[in-house]
């Protein structure tokens, strides 16, 4: 969902990064413990989709994260009750970002917190989590406000 969270028009192609995303949380959601796609999906290459310049600032970031992050509450990401609920909530916003009106920049906020939140379970903190989960909330009020907004107008022209 990095690709998804840049605030940058992508005409659609997130969408396939969603719906990817979307399956795995729902593997989450169901306490699955090994990966599972399509065999088609599998054999798919994507890394001339923003390779090169994505790639680096996404390291210069993950390294920034990692040298304030801490272990909080460890011992809740190996709960299997909180695993279940976290891939609930990254369901939940992969699907917010699906749902999100096209070319407004609205679907970024819900993929950031896919992304907080993946780094959270990753590297075992909680404040991360927590932080992903209030950008969350945001991006889906946002979805919510502003889409209704751009529908509305787009209904009195």
């Amino acid at each position: 969902m990095f690709i998804p969270a840049l605030p940058l028009p992508t005409g659609g192609v997130t969408h396939i990064f969603e719906i990817v995303a979307m399956l795995l949380s729902l593997e989450v959601f169901l306490g699955k413990r090994t990966v599972w796609l399509p065999r088609r999906w599998r054999t798919k290459n994507i890394t001339g989709i923003g390779e090169r310049k994505s790639v680096t600032v996404l390291i210069k970031q993950l390294r920034w994260v990692e040298k304030y992050s801490k272990p909080r509450l460890k011992q809740l990401v190996g709960n299997s009750l909180f695993m279940r609920a976290t891939g609930l909530a990254l369901f939940i916003f992969c699907l917010a970002a699906f749902l999100a009106p096209p070319f407004s920049g609205l679907d970024t906020l819900p993929s950031l917190a896919v992304v907080f939140i993946a780094l959270s379970v990753i590297l075992e903190d909680f404040i991360l989590y927590v932080l992903g989960l209030l950008v969350g909330a945001v991006g889906i009020g946002a979805i919510l406000v502003l889409g209704t907004a751009l529908f509305r107008s787009f209904r009195l022209l």
